[in-house]
């Protein structure tokens, strides 16, 4: 189990769908910051599975922030000089055998540079809403966190969008795995 103490340790990350089916894995990401309300990663090209056994990577560095009770998770994503934040709605992410794990709800939002945001997937949204008959308090509960994610997108400066916060928590990514790498170094040396 991950605690304060496990700043500058790796995990990973699977996303499901409603009726318990894996939907996509994240590899390794670093822990950068851990709370009762939350636990931050940071990643630089990851590589992502899909369902259907498909294989990418990543193409920017990013930091996400997988919530313990809210119904949203995001991703900032550095671009070459913003910052472009994807909200996942989903369930309060759990943490179990060093893998942060949450269901994946299909209605995103993007907020742009510019402070404008899109709403994403509410066809697909819809449809697994049927497939999965999802109950009419599961639906209040989606819609109310979509809400109330595009509320907090529209604040300036708002945890968990926050481009300063972002920054300074890729930094400390960055610091954290430049001294593993020289930890490592130095141990190969010593051999």
């Amino acid at each position: 189990m991950l605690d304060e103490n496990s700043i500058g340790k790796w995990i990973h990350v699977q996303s499901y769908k409603h009726d318990g089916t894996l939907h996509r894995t994240w590899d390794s990401a670093m822990v950068v910051d851990f709370n009762e309300d939350y636990i931050v990663i940071a990643s630089t090209c990851n590589k992502v599975i899909e369902s259907d056994g498909r294989r990418w990577f990543t193409r920017e560095p990013a930091i996400s922030v997988f919530f313990f009770k809210e119904w949203y998770n995001f991703i900032a994503m550095f671009k070459e000089k913003d910052i472009m934040y994807y909200c996942n709605i989903a369930s309060p992410s759990l943490i179990d055998r060093n893998c942060i794990k949450y269901i994946d709800y299909d209605l995103d939002l993007k907020l742009f540079p510019d402070k404008s945001i899109l709403q994403l997937d509410s066809k697909e949204y819809e449809y697994h809403k049927k497939k999965y008959a999802y109950s009419d308090d599961l639906d209040f509960v989606i819609r109310a966190a979509n809400e109330d994610v595009k509320k907090q997108m529209s604040k300036p400066n708002c945890f968990p969008f926050d481009d300063a916060k972002m920054r300074e928590y890729y930094q400390k990514f960055l610091e954290i795995k430049e001294e593993q790498e020289h930890r490592l170094i130095k141990n190969k040396e010593e051999i």
